[in-house]
């Protein structure tokens, strides 16, 4: 009786790493003790066919343990070997594998701008299928580097991506400033979506990290910009308004530092543009409070967040902001206006010459003319009363 030498077949420790291990030798001998590891399935394979599987454990590769096995003797060596492919495939889990790119262009529900949205992270991978994998994917090669499998899953989640997210910001309406508070979401929304992809290919992502939506540089500073600017409009109760007042306020920063372009006439045009253009608006309502951007609330809203009365002297009513006199008393809310005799200028409480033309201010001019009742007769007598009627006959 001949006696065979027995040998062990199992993956080498050099490579442990590879998802997919092809034992490179065709003919496997008889009696032969195959080793799979507990984080392993062994698949034999027969003209890109899977013949059968060994679960974690040490087996003998003979047909009496593995029936699946008669069929591939090779009557060549007298039924003492195999002809079959090998191949170990590795279902733990692999970590840290990333994945990143730009996803598609967005219209922002808030501003209606469209910007590009990029998306970073870590996914971590395992093999749930070990026959699907070699059938629908790898084939029957040696996969020696594992990022012929991880790229392609990476590609799967990034489709996934542009799908999940642009279509979530455009039927939730979610503001493209404040996707970082909907990660969670996302994450468990891509995860649940790449692995009905990948269940074919014997795939699976178990978990993500890391995740982040983010924008170029240069929509992040114009939505930043843009979303001040809603927020101040709102503080001033318009656009014109809050427009006219960063107009003034540059034009005293750039006097305050000296510079030639800051003279007084370019100080007196950008105040007379500011105070024209307050003049110039009439009284608008403040604009409802708006959805606001994420992380600000619901934006300042004057009716909400600033007084919108002024209080009467006399009664102490409250009074609407442009009342000049007192719904209640009739007291004048501001100080009677005074009007030089001579050009007819205006003049501030307590000049004492006119700012426009230099004259005097007369006081009899600025005191309010009113009328003053008919002086008594000097004599003492009584003023002449009207005859009474005489009466009606009877």
């Amino acid at each position: 009786m001949a006696v065979f030498r027995r040998e062990r077949i199992a993956v080498p420790d050099a490579r442990k790493g590879q998802i997919v291990y092809k034992w490179p030798d065709l003919n496997i001998r008889r009696f032969t003790k195959a080793i799979v590891a507990p984080d392993e399935t062994a698949v034999f394979m027969y003209q890109g066919q899977v013949a059968g599987t060994l679960p974690p454990g040490q087996h003998s590769v003979d047909a009496t343990e593995l029936p699946f096995l008669g069929t591939f003797v090779d009557m060549a060596t007298a039924g003492n070997q195999y002809r079959v492919e090998l191949y170990f495939i590795s279902t733990r889990e692999f970590p840290d594998l990333r994945f990143g790119g730009r996803i598609d262009d967005v219209q922002d529900p808030q501003t209606g701008l469209v910007v590009a949205l990029r998306v970073f992270g870590e996914y971590s991978m395992r093999v749930v299928d070990a026959p699907s994998l070699l059938l629908r994917l790898t084939g029957t090669v040696d996969v020696t580097n594992n990022d012929a499998i991880t790229d392609w899953v990476t590609q799967q989640l990034l489709k996934v991506l542009r799908t999940d997210v642009v279509s979530n910001v455009v039927r939730n309406g979610w503001p493209i400033l404040g996707l970082a508070q909907y990660v969670p979401d996302m994450e468990r929304a891509v995860i649940e979506l790449s692995n009905t992809q990948l269940q074919t290919y014997g795939l699976a992502v178990a978990r993500m990290g890391n995740f982040t939506v983010s924008l170029s540089d240069e929509d992040e500073e114009t939505l930043k910009g843009l979303a001040k600017d809603t927020a101040y409009s709102r503080l001033a109760g318009s656009f014109q308004q809050y427009a006219a007042g960063e107009l003034q306020l540059g034009a005293g920063q750039g006097m305050a530092k000296g510079g030639g372009a800051t003279g007084g006439a370019f100080l007196a045009t950008g105040v007379g543009v500011g105070a024209g253009a307050l003049q110039q608006q009439p009284p608008q309502p403040p604009p409802p409070p708006a959805p606001g951007f994420s992380g600000g609330g619901p934006g300042f809203s004057p009716a909400a967040g600033a007084p919108a009365t002024v209080e009467c002297p006399n009664c102490h009513t409250q009074n609407v902001a442009t009342a000049r006199f007192c719904s209640s008393c009739g007291t004048a809310l501001a100080p009677p206006a005074r009007h030089c005799t001579n050009c007819g200028v205006e003049m501030a409480a307590g000049a004492r010459f006119c700012a426009a033309c230099g004259h005097p201010v007369e006081e009899a001019a600025a005191a309010p003319a009113t009328e003053t009742p008919p002086a008594a007769p000097a004599t003492g007598e009584q003023p002449a009363t009207e005859p009474e009627p005489p009466a009606e006959p009877k």
